[in-house]
Formats: structure tokens, C-alpha cells, sequence
């Protein structure tokens, strides 16, 4: 046989295997955080350093203007007290008497010489509410001695000028002094004089 037909007849060798390459090893999970222990540092960081609590603080503070801020947009609605007040008929005062049944409704109504006028209970120094002093005969101020005569014109203390007083009218359809806390009169601007501010008896 020739060569070739020699060499026809072997069988084809198989293909040699191709080595298999190796993976690179995954890399390793970390391992989970405790929460305990990330709660604990959180907080030592805010409350136990000196930077966390400058940062505490000037959070709380911002947050704290911020609420006053919304707080002020959304004010109470509260209803005010009529400004009119009946007070009763012009008989039920006493001449030289200061009546102070309707102070908690910030005035006095007195008669005195021929007249009925219903003074302020503020004082005009700071805004507190002077007592009348039967004995004495005055007004007086509890908390800087301001001292006010029957008449509301200040002698004594700090305060600047005298009390105010409110407008003063008869209802018609029954007698009754009506005391209007809406209108005011002050002695210094001449405004004593002014017959809404008094009632003659």
C-alpha cells in the first residue's frame, strides 16, 4: 500500500481538551450591622459630643421658631366682649361714691358733683389696675403708687397724665346709663368737656 492510501486509513485524533479556567473566588458578604449598636452611637454622636450637640440644638431651635412662625399664621378667634355695658339707672349711684361692681369689666362708674362718668380701671403708667381707697379718698396704684383722685386726675407717682374715661349716654327706650368702652376721652387733649364723656345729674 502506498503512503497515502496508508495514511487515509488511521482515524483523525480527537481535538485535545481545552483547560477550563478558573473563577475568581466571589467576594466575601460584610457582615450585618447590629442595630443596637448603630442606635447607641447615633446617640452618643448627638447628645454626648459637643459638635452633635451644637447641631441638637440649633435644630431644635430652628424648629422651634419655625413652629411659632406657623403657630402665628393661624392665630385663636376669640370673641371680644360687647364694648356697650348697661350699667343700670342713674338713681343706683350715690353722690361722692365710686362703684366698683363693674371693674372686672375695666371701669368704675362714679357721681360726683353733678355728674356721672365711667373712669378706666388702667393705669396710665404700665397698664395695672388701681384700687380705690374709700378712707383715703383716692385711687391707688399697687404696683409703682400712682395715686388718682375721684375725678381720675393722677396727683401721685409715676403715672403721666390722668385716667381715661368712657363714653357715657341714657338709653332712651329705658332710662339706663349705657357705658361705650369703644369711645375713650383723655382730660389732657380737652376732651373731659366733651358731653359724651359725662352725663349730668
Amino acid at each position: 500500500m502506498s503512503e497515502v492510501a496508508k495514511s487515509a486509513e488511521k482515524p483523525a485524533e480527537p481535538p485535545k481538551p481545552v483547560p477550563a479556567v478558573a473563577k475568581p473566588p466571589m467576594p466575601a458578604k460584610p457582615a450585618p450591622a447590629k442595630a443596637g449598636a448603630t442606635r447607641r452611637g447615633f446617640l452618643y454622636v448627638m447628645f454626648c459630643t459637643w459638635l452633635g450637640l451644637a447641631w441638637t440644638t440649633l435644630a431644635a431651635a430652628l424648629a422651634g421658631m419655625t413652629f411659632g412662625t406657623l403657630r402665628f399664621m393661624f392665630p385663636n378667634v376669640l370673641s371680644e366682649p360687647p364694648s356697650k355695658v348697661n350699667v343700670g339707672l342713674p338713681d343706683n349711684f350715690e353722690e361722692g361714691k365710686v362703684t366698683d361692681r363693674f371693674k372686672d369689666k375695666n371701669m368704675w362708674v362714679i357721681r360726683y358733683q353733678g355728674k356721672i362718668y365711667a373712669l378706666s380701671t388702667t393705669c396710665t403708667h404700665l397698664g395695672c389696675t388701681p384700687n380705690w381707697l374709700e378712707e383715703a379718698k383716692k385711687f391707688k396704684c399697687p404696683c409703682h403708687g400712682s395715686g388718682f383722685y375721684i375725678t381720675g386726675v393722677n396727683f401721685e407717682g409715676p403715672a403721666p397724665r390722668p385716667l381715661e374715661r368712657w363714653a357715657v349716654s341714657i338709653d332712651a327706650a329705658t332710662g339706663n346709663i349705657i357705658v361705650d368702652k369703644s369711645k375713650k376721652f383723655q382730660k389732657e387733649l380737652g376732651q373731659w368737656d366733651n358731653p359724651d364723656s359725662y352725663i349730668p345729674v
